[in-house]
């Protein structure tokens, strides 16, 4: 896996679109901290690379709500007090109307 500046990414970008397809992914980087993913694709894989693309981040959202209901302290309430918050919810959104 190779990593990549946004300024080289500027700079080199014939070249990046050239290696593409032989390093099949690349990191892009700025201030040194991964932002984004380049991932080589082609007109017989689009739907399935933006299928398991789409399915990694429903999972990644799924662990983070779950991360933070743990740092919450929600990570545990009963299907009542969930149904009592739906209810708040709802009733909120009435009034407002």
């Amino acid at each position: 896996m190779r990593f990549m500046s946004v300024r080289d990414l500027r700079s080199k970008s014939a070249k990046v679109w050239q290696d593409l397809p032989s390093e099949r992914e690349l990191i892009i980087t700025s201030n040194g901290r991964p932002i984004a993913i380049l991932a080589a694709i082609n007109e017989s894989n689009l739907e399935e690379s933006l299928n398991a693309f789409r399915q990694a981040r429903a999972v990644d959202a799924v662990a983070s709500l779950q991360r933070r209901s743990v740092i919450n302290e929600t990570h545990a309430i009963t299907n009542d007090e969930i149904d009592a918050e739906i209810k708040a919810a709802r009733k909120s959104r009435t009034a407002k109307k």
